[in-house]
């Protein structure tokens, strides 16, 4: 198959609930829909998520340009990847400029398995099973803890992650304490700090809740200070969890050769797409780390499905509002689509409901 031409659209869906972090609200998922065609008539499809509305017009330009450079090619993943990386040698593709390489990868790789008949796992060696998911949840005020917890247990959910950074370390410790009562013994309670700690105090909250029964604390520190971060995994005996903020392999490597975290858990739009995650996963696995998802549940429960080092997958669903048929839990695990590609589909009435100029 060839590329005949990649097309982009810019949306703003809601995001329900809202997702209150250290650093902000998040009400909104701006999000750019990509469609890959081929000259066959085989379309395949991604998304990207912009976090700011702002973002989404530049990464559209950048989707649509590199749509041009590989127009015509053959469809391969990786030497798509190879051709346009190579394009943006002098200035590199660190930040928009590589999610949208991921973009236009994973609908590459979605046209592939779509051709091929069968499901993304299948195409890369695995298939759909189901996969341990956690229920993905903003800053809670300690009243509300109790009851979130409560309601994450009930949906069947064996893990739950929460973000904290109150001003205070009581204010924390509250919320840690409601939810772990709430959400039963044999479940998992995650926190994250999303990135809003010094060192010092990072490792004081660290220290505090180590005694906690919490199964990792997630980004406690500015993403890209792995010596930092290294510093806090060595004093902390609770799990560091780092990663989505990784910008391709070469920052995932340089991490754990620094032994800045205890897990990992990529992003497949910072890391690569599916032929980044590819590598993400072997570099998790001779590292001896245990491998989670950041967002982009369609495409993760088939990544993961090949990922050696498989742990969770984070149940944050940004865009359910504009697919046809969004991916659900089913007793707290998410099993990637049985139909083929990645089993994105557009529920168009709503693109055009959410569509942004």
């Amino acid at each position: 198959m060839r590329i005949r031409d990649v097309q982009a659209r810019a949306v703003v869906a809601p995001l329900e609930p809202p997702v209150r972090t250290a650093s902000g609200h998040v009400t909104e998922a701006p999000l750019l829909l990509i469609d890959l065609a081929t000259e066959e008539g085989i379309v395949g499809r991604s998304y990207l998520f912009g976090y700011h509305a702002f973002t989404l017009a530049p990464l559209r330009e950048l989707v649509v340009a590199l749509g041009e450079i590989v127009k015509g090619d053959a469809l391969a993943p990786v030497e798509l990847d190879n051709k346009m990386r190579a394009r943006m040698t002098l200035f590199g593709t660190r930040g928009l400029q590589g999610i949208a390489v991921a973009g236009i990868d994973m609908a590459a790789w979605d046209a592939l398995a779509v051709r091929a008949g069968v499901p993304l796992a299948e195409m890369l060696g695995g298939r759909p099973r189901p996969i341990p998911a956690y229920n993905s949840l903003g800053m809670i005020p300690p009243s509300e803890a109790a009851n979130a917890a409560a309601k994450t247990a009930a949906a069947g959910f064996k893990a739950m992650k929460v973000k904290i950074g109150w001003p205070t370390l009581a204010e924390d410790l509250a919320v840690v304490r409601a939810a772990r009562k709430h959400l039963g013994d044999d479940a998992a309670l995650m926190v994250d700090y999303n990135q809003s700690l010094a060192t010092p105090e990072a490792i004081r909250r660290g220290r505090v809740l180590d005694g906690e029964g919490v199964s990792w604390i997630e980004e406690p520190v500015r993403a890209d200070d792995y010596r930092a971060a290294a510093e806090i995994a060595a004093q902390v005996a609770t799990p560091i969890q780092i990663g989505e903020n990784f910008n391709g392999v070469y920052e995932m490597e340089l991490a754990l050769s620094l032994k800045a975290c205890d897990l990992v858990m990529p992003d497949p739009q910072q890391i690569g797409g599916v032929t980044g995650w590819l590598r993400a996963a072997a570099l998790a696995q001779t590292a001896g780390v245990p491998c989670s998802s950041h967002l982009f549940i369609e495409v993760s429960a088939h990544l993961l499905t090949v990922t050696p080092s498989c742990h969770y997958i984070e149940y944050l669903d940004v865009a359910a509002p504009v697919l046809a048929e969004p991916l659900r839990p089913v007793d707290g695990m998410i099993q990637a689509a049985a139909r083929p590609g990645a089993g994105i589909h557009w529920n168009e009435d709503a693109v055009r409901r959410y569509r942004v100029a």
